[in-house]
């Protein structure tokens, strides 16, 4: 595995390292030990999958609250999605900053999401498919959100979103 820092703390590209013969390629697609020697969380006790028929679908932004934060890596298994990680931690250089990424079943790149961020994503194509090993089980009591437009955070998507969850769209103003 590549591991490559964002310009947010804690937030990282993972990349596979491919060994590429003539059936194609192997690589590790997650390995404990790699991202605990990188800070990162190495226990995901559950893994979920999105599956999102139509494009221009927008999921999140989510995150799980104290007591039990969810960090989680995130990969494209299936279609196209632009994925975008806010920084929520007020103690973070990179508070209330936004990064994103495209993640592809074609280019197999992961993005670590540390405890403490909202993550979200809008599908670039139909029938996409999200997978995510979470670093905490989730808890429907703690579970928030913000806004995917909201001007706090002044996210520049790709396109408007044309299916979002009303929870997603009811988001209150974010208050820094």
């Amino acid at each position: 595995m590549i591991v490559t820092e964002t310009e947010l703390p804690g937030v990282v590209v993972v990349e596979l390292e491919k060994l590429r013969d003539e059936r194609g390629f192997f690589a590790r697609s997650f390995c404990a030990e790699e991202f605990a020697g990188h800070g990162l969380v190495s226990h995901f006790p559950q893994a979920n999958i999105s599956h999102n028929r139509e494009q221009g679908t927008l999921r999140g932004m989510h995150y799980q609250a104290e007591p039990k934060p969810e960090p989680k890596l995130v990969r494209c298994t299936r279609g196209a999605i632009f994925d975008v990680v806010i920084d929520l931690r007020a103690d973070s250089a990179g508070y209330c900053r936004w990064t994103a990424r495209e993640l592809t079943a074609d280019n197999h790149v992961g993005l670590y999401v540390p405890a403490g961020c909202a993550h979200g994503f809008l599908t670039l194509e139909a029938g996409c498919e999200v997978s995510y090993l979470m670093g905490e089980v989730y808890q429907a009591d703690l579970a928030r959100g913000v806004r995917w437009n909201d001007p706090a955070f002044a996210i520049d998507w790709p396109r408007t979103p044309e299916i979002i969850s009303p929870r997603d769209a009811a988001y209150a103003d974010f208050a820094p």
